[in-house]
């Protein structure tokens, strides 16, 4: 259930998206409309950006989720695999996007390599 001014604004919106697939005319006038207001305000993205730094960062963050979403999404039902060198490590796909990776062998990924630090150096470090 919506609010009085969400619902009001809901059905505006949706009768501007069909007035817009349906009239032509209609469809050229807000053509014209934005085109004008883009000419008058043609700095207002980036006065916008440096007003809102919050914004800003929570916009690249979702962009780079969208970008990763994009990419696991090019990977369903993919079998191309390259077998560089065998390896006995386990791999381990973890959070939301490894549900999607039905039927693939091939999967981006960032990871960590931790190597133990060389006991001579540890023992250097203790005396």
């Amino acid at each position: 259930m919506c609010s009085a001014t969400a619902c009001q604004r809901e059905r505006r919106t949706n009768y501007h998206r069909q007035k817009i697939a349906a009239d032509a005319e209609y469809t050229q006038v807000v053509r014209d409309s934005q085109r004008k207001w883009r000419e008058a305000n043609g700095d207002y993205q980036r006065q916008y950006r440096q007003k809102n730094p919050a914004a800003v960062e929570q916009n690249r963050r979702e962009q780079r989720q969208r970008d990763r979403r994009r990419r696991v999404q090019k990977l369903v039902k993919n079998n191309v695999a390259l077998d560089l060198k065998r390896c006995a490590a386990e791999v381990w796909l973890v959070g939301p996007a490894a549900g999607d990776l039905d039927k693939n062998n091939l999967a981006l990924s960032q990871f960590l390599i931790f190597q133990p630090v060389a006991e001579t150096l540890v023992a250097r470090a203790g005396s």
